[in-house]
């Protein structure tokens, strides 16, 4: 009997490092078993004859999409929104649950609209009912953090130009204290009313004298200078600075203004954050509602709860605990500071960059922690549980390979890998504002849930028959 050349090794690591203390090569093949209780709906999902069509259209829909950065309006004429109606990240949730970041960020946005003197004071308020309090995604908006947006506050407007479809999401504050933290100071506030009044119409006028802005082009562009269009937009930001620089300066504002718009935005490098979020909802958008489809077409959460959505199971919400994300932290804080996972920008990730593509962006680990070797792992994995990649948003150190697109739930739940989420991290008390960033997963029992809603549609359909098992 020969020794083999090569042995392949599932399951137990034990087996493989007795043979490779024999000086036999091993390939260690990583499977796990589907998670637990999902064998039978994974079953009915994977003979849905709907599904592999559906599943092709979904990610055909979210690739063809291309976002275009066309105006910069106020949320009270682009959202609809009155002084007493606030968007918030993530799914609903009343304020009895909200967590300590949202509370606060709502309260900052009620002073900010003239409701209350004191922002505390609002708190009695939204518990009262009296201010109501929607998720962004319900109105095809996005908002980073607490996300909490309110009638004055100016948004950026994205639109698909073969479709005219559009998205939104507010201006970026930047890091530190800031209202999406939930810090709600009178510098926050400043800060805010500051760019209502300059920096939203200034820079309204100048997409006006441009032209429209590709944010899909310039997230292409990003990708290859090491930027992941979640936790690192730096070369994002001063692209679009680039872009619209010349027309702020002849835009016939005030210089003092000018120089001042110019300097906020260009030491703020998440300040593209806030075009890239939008720029991923209009792609995802896109693939929602297409019966039999398995495709994630939204991951967000409000610091409570962390919420999916399905293209194939229309605007349900699946839900679980939000988790802490596991990081770095700032100065003197640490894990007991920080509040569970917040925000609608994990949309990032959902599209397939933010921590999907964390292989673009190795120096992403200085700041959320990690390693290289770690970052290049974590895109091939997330190629585990995608449909497809994305050819025009590409990785150079993997040899220019699409980033992992679509996330597909019946392989979340038949290998157990998570998604990967690059994230900041709000203090969980209000007031307090950023206190880190860092890595996170979704909790996995919403993957389950959402399969078991997929596989209900799939046996209520007419005609259905049981697979043979």
């Amino acid at each position: 009997m020969s020794t083999p050349t090569r042995i392949v090794n599932v399951g137990a690591e034990l087996l493989a490092s007795a043979v490779e203390d024999q000086a036999v090569p091993v390939t260690m093949v990583d499977w796990r078993p589907p998670m637990e209780g999902t064998a039978g709906d994974l079953a009915t999902v994977a003979a849905d004859p709907l599904r592999r069509a559906a599943n092709e259209r979904a990610l055909a829909a979210m690739l063809g999409v291309q976002a275009l950065l066309v105006d910069v309006r106020p949320a009270s004429e682009v959202l609809g929104l009155t002084a007493d109606r606030f968007l918030h990240a993530g799914p609903p949730i009343a304020w009895e649950r909200a967590s300590g970041p949202l509370r606060g960020a709502l309260m900052g946005a009620a002073a900010l609209e003239g409701l209350v003197e004191d922002p505390e004071d609002a708190a009695g308020l939204f518990a009262a009912g009296d201010l109501a309090m929607e998720p962004c995604h319900h109105h095809r908006a996005v908002g980073p953090m607490a996300g909490v947006v309110s009638a004055s506050m100016w948004m950026f407007v994205l639109e698909d130009p073969q479709t005219g479809e559009r998205t939104y999401c507010s201006l970026n504050e930047g890091l530190g204290k800031v209202l999406r933290y939930g810090a709600y100071g009178g510098e926050v506030l400043r800060r805010l009313r500051w760019m209502s009044a300059v920096l939203g119409p200034l820079l309204a006028e100048a997409v006006r004298h441009h032209g429209p802005v590709d944010v899909t082009g310039i997230l292409t562009q990003m990708l290859q200078m090491g930027d992941e269009a979640h936790n690192r937009n730096r070369a994002g930001t001063l692209m679009l600075l680039r872009d619209l620089a010349p027309a702020m300066v002849t835009s016939g504002f005030d210089p003092r203004d000018v120089a001042e718009a110019l300097g906020f935005i260009g030491g703020n490098d998440h300040f593209f954050l806030n075009l890239a979020m939008p720029a991923c909802k209009l792609a995802l958008d896109a693939a929602r509602g297409i019966e039999g489809s398995t495709m994630v077409v939204a991951m967000a959460r409000n610091g409570t709860d962390f919420g999916i959505q399905v293209s194939g199971t229309g605007e349900e919400w699946f839900t679980g605990p939000a988790q802490i994300a596991d990081g770095l932290f700032l100065g003197d804080y640490g894990p007991d500071d920080a509040n569970p996972d917040i925000g609608d920008s994990a949309i990032t990730e959902t599209a397939g960059i933010g921590g999907f593509a964390m292989a673009t962006a190795p120096a992403i680990v200085r700041f959320v922690g990690g390693t290289v070797p770690d970052a290049l792992a974590t895109t091939r994995r997330m190629h585990e549980i995608t449909l497809g990649e994305n050819p025009r948003w590409s990785v150079p150190v993997l040899d220019f390979q699409g980033v992992p697109s679509g996330i597909d739930v019946t392989l979340v739940c038949r290998t157990g890998i998570l998604p990967q989420i690059n994230t900041g991290m709000a203090g969980r008390l209000a007031g307090v504002g950023q206190v880190g960033a860092g890595l996170v997963n979704p909790p996995a029992g919403i993957f389950p849930l959402a399969l078991s809603a997929l596989a209900e549609r799939t046996r209520a359909r007419p005609g259905w028959q049981a697979p043979v098992r």
